[in-house]
């Protein structure tokens, strides 16, 4: 099991530079991974060239660059490129985003999950062919990369309703979730994921699970923080639904906050339910925030290789 850290789900408050030290940081504390969301902020695949430069084998992930607003064709001449400067390291996750932000761009958000499939199967074969010649519902397109010395890369999906899952499945190298307890990974979407995987003849698919961490001595209190935290998740439809799969009332509940063996055991049922790696979001709790976030990772810092 990869264990990794996630920025992007908060506001990182950081630039390029500060962004680039701290994948600089998580290699050299050892962790498996580092992932980026894409929000309003840098454009993480710009950050991922510029720190595969000054690492050497910390895995690269986007967790997930949203495609509505960015053509397969250039994503997939951005993803070879940042891929070769990265020595083969990159994992590109995507995902259609959410229906306000998208249509606050003036774009129309329909049938996500034909979008992205379809997405998926034009950058499978640029990276794979270095060419395209597609025609489908959404996409009507011919293509060519002509990157020297390209390399294939992992493409995942942000895959949490049945018929993304269907699509992480049957064309995708597996899904990146968000606000997916340990009930909801384990009764729906690995299951479904594994089942469509199988269905169209392939592996089992990867599942990157991301997660909110915290350790504290306070879990009442911490858990109190989580809910408010990151209570705007708990708002946006995609999140409300996989939370309501897992049965708990909202994001706190999807989190993994409390002392050092509660976190560790926590963290590990999210393993025992079948992630094949874990995203943690270090977020502060209690009254100093510096002290939680160093305690929180010197914690995850222990348990890279032993879950």
């Amino acid at each position: 099991m990869k264990l990794g850290l996630f920025v992007g789900a908060l506001p990182t408050g950081h630039t390029v530079t500060e962004q680039v030290a701290d994948i600089v940081d998580a290699e050299r504390r050892g962790f498996d991974s580092f992932w980026f969301a894409q929000t309003g902020e840098t454009d993480v695949l710009t950050t991922f060239a510029l720190a595969g430069r000054e690492t050497e084998r910390i895995e690269l992930g986007t967790g997930v660059v949203p495609t509505y607003t960015r053509h397969p064709n250039v994503l997939a001449q951005q993803a070879a490129t940042v891929n070769q400067a990265t020595n083969g390291r990159l994992v590109l996750g995507i995902g259609p985003s959410h229906k306000p932000g998208v249509e606050g761009l003036g774009l129309k958000y329909d049938r996500p999950a034909q979008h992205i499939r379809e997405y998926v199967e034009i950058l499978r074969a640029l990276s794979t062919e270095g060419s395209v010649n597609y025609e489908g519902e959404y996409f009507k397109l011919a293509a060519r990369i002509g990157l020297v010395d390209p390399q294939p890369y992992p493409i995942m999906v942000s895959a949490l309703a049945p018929m993304m899952l269907r699509v992480a499945g049957e064309v995708a190298d597996g899904t990146i979730t968000w606000m997916a307890g340990v009930t909801a990974l384990r009764q729906h979407v690995i299951p479904k994921m594994n089942e469509a995987a199988s269905n169209a003849g392939r592996a089992a698919p990867r599942v990157v699970v991301g997660v909110p961490v915290s350790v504290s001595d306070d879990e009442d209190a911490a858990r109190a923080t989580t809910g408010e935290t990151f209570q705007g998740y708990g708002r946006l439809t995609n999140y409300r639904r996989i939370l309501d799969r897992g049965e708990v009332e909202g994001p706190a509940q999807a989190a993994a906050v409390g002392t050092e063996n509660s976190v560790a055991d926590q963290l590990s049922a999210y393993v025992a339910a079948g992630a094949t790696d874990l995203m943690a979001v270090v977020f502060p709790t209690g009254d100093n925030a510096e002290t939680s976030i160093a305690r929180t990772k010197e914690l995850l810092q222990g348990l890279v290789g032993t879950l």
